[in-house]
């Protein structure tokens, strides 16, 4: 029996249980986490997106500060709120010793790199970024922990099977070794790695909900003198683009100077992501290319289209496929020796060379291209033969659950928040969402 249980301790799941043990020290909460805990945690590619801290566990840690960027809480609360929000969100990791630099770009740079991307055809997303770092994100992580301990339950290496509700208010979670904890307030936060468990569990329980768009594409990689001027400046340019075939968005992702391309599993699929360190640095900079794929009436399971993609693309290359520029747009694939030849050095080593033509439909990697052409004009050197594409890069969103302004569902006392709900899609809105619906939960307590 408890009084909170919080399915899922990533940054949704952990903010929630800090904001209510400040400000209802004596609730009895119960943290359920099916990876790891912290102390246990590692970098092998299957440790990735699960344990005690979620995918932002080893993330390059950046904190956009931005109702713009990393969600659809906007949609939700009002703007100021929200605002507030992300001001105590960003104090809180501060805190738990996130480093103080903030990078902001403001006055005439800001109007030059919004210029340059107006003439290229983009649209620039101007940002604050407070940037852990991905050796630093565990320390952080592990001190939120520390200041827990005791304070509530965690429960790690268990799994949630099943929400419990009485036909109109929910009674608890059923666990995978069939225990059951009682409780009269449920959050929900399973992240992307439990999105699909979270749509099944929508429909089982008669919530309304609808899918929401799967981010399809490749990690670029390039030396990092071609971006330097505006990574010094902004640390992540953030653009979209609408592609001139298709008028598709297309958009710049979790860009890492100096970093290294890294290798996940998400349900025994191998694909790749981008991290950066503060205090090591490499010769590149990595970023996404992603392209959101919309679908409609017959078709509702996005999640298993991007899921079929990177099937493709593990059974092509076994893995992650790496592939030249140059090489993708002359038809043909990258071999060993023409990787050798290649003046980027990749930094994923484990990455086989490919094709991607043969994995990435058409019209995504159509889009792809139009981009990297266009992020030229900004960057020169971003569209050479030696641009290194890495395959594939695909981000899986939570069928998006019907939500008041307090994140609850239409069963009374069932929250869903973080990227599980999905409503967020970055460290900072997910971390929101979990002191919203704490702060409905502690109204309700008082």
């Amino acid at each position: 029996m408890a009084d909170v249980i919080i399915v899922g301790a990533g940054p949704a799941g952990i903010f929630a249980a800090l904001e209510l043990v400040r400000q209802k020290p004596g609730l009895d909460i119960v943290i359920i986490e099916k990876g790891k805990d912290i102390y246990e945690r590692s970098r092998s590619a299957n440790e990735m997106l699960i344990g005690w801290g979620g995918a932002g566990a080893y993330s390059d840690g950046k904190l956009t500060i931005s109702s713009e960027v990393g969600g659809q809480l906007a949609g939700v609360i009002s703007e100021e709120r929200l605002m507030g929000l992300l001001d105590t969100v960003d104090g809180m990791y501060r805190e738990y010793a996130a480093p103080d630099q903030v990078f902001s770009v403001e006055g005439d740079d800001a109007a030059w790199i919004s210029a340059k991307a107006r003439l290229a055809g983009m649209i620039y997303l101007p940002t604050r970024v407070r940037h852990i770092g991905t050796e630093n994100c565990y320390t952080v992580l592990k001190n939120m922990r520390d200041d827990l301990d005791g304070k509530i339950t965690i429960k790690c290496k268990a799994e949630a099977k099943a929400i419990l509700h009485d036909g109109q208010r929910v009674a608890g979670v059923v666990l995978d070794d069939g225990a059951t904890i009682d409780a009269g307030y449920v959050i929900v936060a399973p992240g992307r790695a439990g999105s699909a468990w979270m749509a099944n569990e929508a429909k089982r329980l008669g919530l309304d909900a609808w899918p929401n768009p799967v981010d399809l594409g490749v990690r670029v990689e390039l030396p990092a003198v071609i971006f330097e001027k505006l990574t010094t400046l902004a640390y992540e340019t953030k653009f979209i683009y609408y592609s001139k075939t298709f008028d598709d968005k297309v958009r710049t992702f979790c860009m890492n100077p100096y970093g290294e391309v890294v290798q996940e599993s998400v349900d025994d699929l191998l694909t790749v992501n981008g991290h950066s360190w503060k205090n090591k640095h490499t010769e590149n900079t990595n970023f996404a290319i992603l392209v959101s794929a919309n679908f409609t009436q017959p078709f509702d399971d996005p999640i298993g289209y991007g899921k079929s993609v990177a099937s493709m693309a593990n059974m092509l290359g076994k893995g992650v496929i790496i592939q030249r520029l140059g090489d993708l747009l002359k038809g043909r694939r990258t071999t060993d020796s023409r990787l050798q030849r290649c003046s980027t050095r990749p930094t994923l080593k484990t990455a086989i060379p490919g094709d991607l033509s043969y994995c990435i439909p058409y019209r995504i990697l159509t889009d792809i291209v139009e981009m990297l052409e266009c992020l030229d004009h900004i960057a020169p050197g971003v569209h050479s033969d030696h641009t290194l594409l890495y395959g594939i890069e695909v981000k899986f969103y939570s069928h998006r659950i019907q939500l008041d302004s307090e994140l609850c569902t239409q069963m009374s006392g069932l929250y869903v928040i973080g990227d599980g709900a999905g409503i967020t899609r970055g460290l900072m809105q997910a971390s929101c969402s979990g002191i919203l619906a704490a702060q409905s939960i502690i109204s309700q307590c008082s």
